[in-house]
C-alpha cells in the first residue's frame, strides 16, 4: 500500500464494521418495529431477558454504554412499562433495573428475532458456517478491543 492509498476509505480496518454494524442494524429494524423497540432497547432487553435485575452500571458494562447514553434509554423503557428503575436505599447513587410482567412477556415475541435474522443472512449467500465464523471472530475482536482500549 502507498502513502496516498493508506488513506482510502476501502483500505480503513475500521469502515467495513461500521457498515456492517449499520446496515446489519437496518435488518433489524423492521423486526424490532413489530415490538415497538429501537435497536438499542432491543440490546438493554436482551441484557435483562438474559439476567433480570441489574444495576445501570452492569447493562451498561454488558452493552459497553455510558450511563449518560443509557439513562435516557432506560426512561423510554420505563415509560413503556418495560422496565421499572428503583433507587438503593443504601446508595441512591445506585439505580437498579426490573423488568416488568409486560417486559417478561415481551421476551415470548422476540425469541424468533434471531432466527429470522439468520435467515436473512442466509439468503446472502453466507453459510451457516460463515455466520458461525464471523460471530466468533466478532466476539473475539471486541474482547481484545475492550482489553486494549480499558487501558486508554
Amino acid at each position: 500500500m502507498d502513502d496516498a492509498s493508506v488513506l482510502y476509505l476501502e483500505n480503513q480496518f475500521c469502515f467495513p464494521l461500521y457498515a456492517a454494524s449499520r446496515l446489519t442494524t437496518k435488518l433489524y429494524a423492521p423486526l424490532l418495529k413489530e415490538l415497538e423497540l429501537t435497536y438499542p432497547q432491543y440490546l438493554v432487553l436482551l441484557v435483562l431477558w438474559e439476567n433480570d435485575l441489574q444495576t445501570v452500571n452492569e447493562i451498561g458494562n454488558c452493552l459497553l454504554l455510558e450511563s449518560n447514553t443509557l439513562t435516557p434509554l432506560l426512561k423510554r423503557l420505563e415509560q413503556k412499562k418495560l422496565i421499572k428503575r428503583t433507587r438503593k436505599k443504601e446508595d441512591e447513587r445506585i439505580v437498579t433495573i426490573a423488568l416488568t410482567a409486560p417486559g417478561k412477556a415481551l421476551q415470548e415475541r422476540a425469541v424468533l428475532i434471531p432466527q429470522q435474522i439468520a435467515s436473512l443472512f442466509k439468503d446472502t449467500g453466507l453459510t451457516e458456517e460463515d455466520y458461525v465464523f464471523f460471530q466468533q471472530t466478532l466476539l473475539k475482536l471486541v474482547s481484545t478491543l475492550k482489553d486494549e482500549t480499558s487501558k486508554i
